[in-house]
């Protein structure tokens, strides 16, 4: 793995004060020292910063480091939990018994043997981003606010963005299980805004991923800033969308943020293990169309969404969940995979050491289909084209949801006419994925933007789909026909 040469957790092997076999052993027995049926140890360190940059200047600079220490115990269904940001023994140990009052029986741990884990490498760098110069960093934000003003007229406001952080976690297990990744990350973002004629649109680009700057040498800041003027000044244009039913074809790429929301937080096994999914009890049956496999898949080289191990201490593989059409699996945690007799699939995740981990997902993605994009877009007499996705409401107990798009177009006899404004989807996930009636062979993963959020924690994610038609859903907009 790469280490950083400035931010270290003091914790790890090297560090200052690092954490052993031996002293997790003492703490993991203090957490079941009243009867628990396991316990795990959290430890992260996370270094993180960004800048912006607006109207010729940067704007904002800022770094951050967070550290601490969560012990989860659980007792059955039950589960303890605390955490702490002092790492003295006395202060750990306080939080190991503190966990462990979930359980009120006594005595008896049995002898804790930590097994150090071997991890794949799925983000392996030459160095990390936070290493680098900042006058670097600050030099793409000049080139992407130079390229957006440079792009039309119209264009009268660029931002542009730069977050990176690295994140250092160990894990250890009552179960034997001891591992330790570093995990970096970057985000690049631009913002434009054009004005004509009393009207103003914004158009937005950004991407990245666990990489360093070396990102740019694909997609450059002039790429990201072309992209967003070329979305603002295209919707300047934009007439109202038709309201009603009919055909949509989605993009691919990002458009697959809609199957992560409407459909994939739908198949994380704690919603089903409590009935509260409207996949609960589906196995095996069929929920989509034919034409639709969808996996979860952590093992993607460098995505967001990627982790080498979960925050569990589990290694994710490539989970299936829908098999043509069929439901077959879901995404799960330790809890859940007990709840079911199943192996776990290594989804236990966690915004911070002081969040208990749920069943979240990776990089979902809906694979390709047999069909060319073109044909698709020409089976199409009159729809809309979903190209970039906003914000969006999802009730996971039935699959409702409601989306937004920031760039969409009428399609007429299979072409591409005029940009639309104030389009919303609205649907069913489930239903969604039943009148998929094409799909394309054109998959593609977003470009490192997305964060999922779930009861009031947030994880990034990647998300990805081919070009998908829908053969019918409701569009709501503000022109009838």
């Amino acid at each position: 793995m790469t280490l950083s040469q400035a931010y270290r957790a003091p914790f790890a092997p090297g560090g200052d004060s690092p954490v052993d076999a031996a002293l997790c052993e003492r703490l993991l027995s203090a957490a079941l020292s009243r009867g628990g049926d396991y316990a795990d140890l959290f430890f992260e360190y996370r270094a993180g910063g960004g800048f912006t940059f607006d109207e010729g200047i940067l704007k904002a600079a800022s770094r951050g480091v967070s550290l601490g220490l969560g012990v989860r115990v659980q007792r059955g269904d039950a589960t303890g939990y605390a955490y702490t940001e002092d790492l003295t023994w006395e202060s750990m140990k306080r939080a190991a018994e503190t966990a462990a009052q979930i359980a009120t029986g006594g005595g008896g741990v049995e002898r804790i043997e930590l097994r150090r884990r071997e991890l794949p490498q799925r983000y392996d760098l030459p160095e990390i981003s936070l290493d680098m110069a900042g006058l670097a960093k600050r030099a793409l934000l000049e080139r992407a606010s130079a390229a957006g003003l440079a792009h039309d007229a119209s264009i009268i406001k660029v931002e542009a963005s730069f977050a990176e952080e690295v994140r250092e976690i160990l894990v250890a297990t009552s179960d034997g299980r001891m591992a330790h990744d570093v995990q970096p990350m970057i985000r690049f973002g631009v913002r434009a805004l054009a004005e004509r004629d009393g009207k103003r649109q914004e158009g937005s680009s950004g991407g990245g991923g666990r990489m360093t700057l070396a990102y740019f040498d694909g997609k450059s800041p002039e790429w990201h800033a072309t992209e967003a003027a070329r979305q603002a000044v295209i919707m300047l244009d934009a007439r109202e969308a038709p309201a009603g039913e009919m055909a949509v074809v989605l993009a691919p790429g990002d458009s697959g943020i809609l199957l992560h929301e409407a459909v994939g937080h739908g198949l994380e096994a704690d919603f089903n293990r409590k009935g509260t999914s409207n996949y609960s009890g589906q196995i095996g049956n069929g929920v989509a169309s034919p034409l639709c496999t969808v996996v979860d898949d952590a093992t993607m080289i460098q995505s967001r969404g990627s982790i080498n191990v979960d925050d569990e201490g589990n290694e994710p593989q490539r989970t299936t969940l829908i098999e043509n059409g069929k439901l077959v699996g879901y995404l799960h945690d330790r809890l859940s995979a007990r709840h079911y007799g199943l192996t776990g699939t290594g989804n236990g995740r966690r915004e911070s050491f002081g969040a208990a981990p749920l069943p979240r997902m990776t990089n979902t993605i809906l694979l390709a289909g047999p069909d060319d994009p073109e044909e698709i877009l020409k089976s199409v007499k009159r729809g809309v084209f979903a190209r970039k996705f906003g914000g969006g409401q999802v009730d996971i107990s039935n699959g409702d949801f409601v989306f937004s798009l920031t760039e969409s177009y009428l399609i007429e006899d299979g072409k591409l006419t005029s940009p639309l404004k104030g389009v919303n989807l609205i649907g069913n996930g489930p239903e969604v994925l039943r009148r998929v009636t094409m799909l394309g062979h054109d998959v593609e993963t977003s470009d490192g933007i997305w964060t999922c959020g779930k009861d009031g924690q947030s994880v990034p994610v990647g998300v990805g789909c081919p070009t998908i038609k829908i053969d019918r859903i409701t569009v709501g907009g503000t022109r009838i026909g």
